[in-house]
């Protein structure tokens, strides 16, 4: 690999690792999500300092181009990351249809006066023609 792409790869990849960190200083980043990036980040400065082992992993898997490992493995991490945020988004919204069905059951019950225990099952919303 030209030494000048070295270069140019192994500031980029620091770069990006400072600007995750101050992102993460800031708190504008979940530590589970900085962990991947930082790995993620750091990886990219290991391949740029010895990017020997990227054409060891691409011959010894059989890739005949190790840009076509470094692609397959980037876009590999990738959708696993959208995978697990995908997940995390489906948490969440059920988590917010269950809180507002609470909500709505609880405005039902102090409209129309009954206590909140009163035999119905939590998951139970009142029709929306009782008023």
């Amino acid at each position: 690999m030209n030494i000048l792409l070295r270069v140019l790869l192994l500031a980029v990849s620091l770069g990006a690792l400072v600007f995750v960190l101050v992102k993460i200083r800031k708190s504008q980043v979940q530590i589970d999500n900085a962990v991947f990036w930082i790995l993620f980040m750091l990886v990219l400065v290991a391949v740029s300092v010895f990017p020997n082992i990227i054409i060891y992993l691409s011959s010894w898997i059989g890739i005949e181009s190790p840009a076509n490992f470094v692609f397959l493995c980037i876009i590999f991490l990738l959708l696993i990351k959208v995978f697990l945020l995908s997940l995390h988004a489906s948490k969440q919204q059920y988590q917010i249809q269950k809180l507002t069905q609470m909500v709505v059951i609880n405005e039902f019950h102090k409209k129309t006066g009954k206590p909140a225990d009163s035999g119905e099952s939590p998951g139970h919303l009142p029709d929306a023609d009782t008023n």
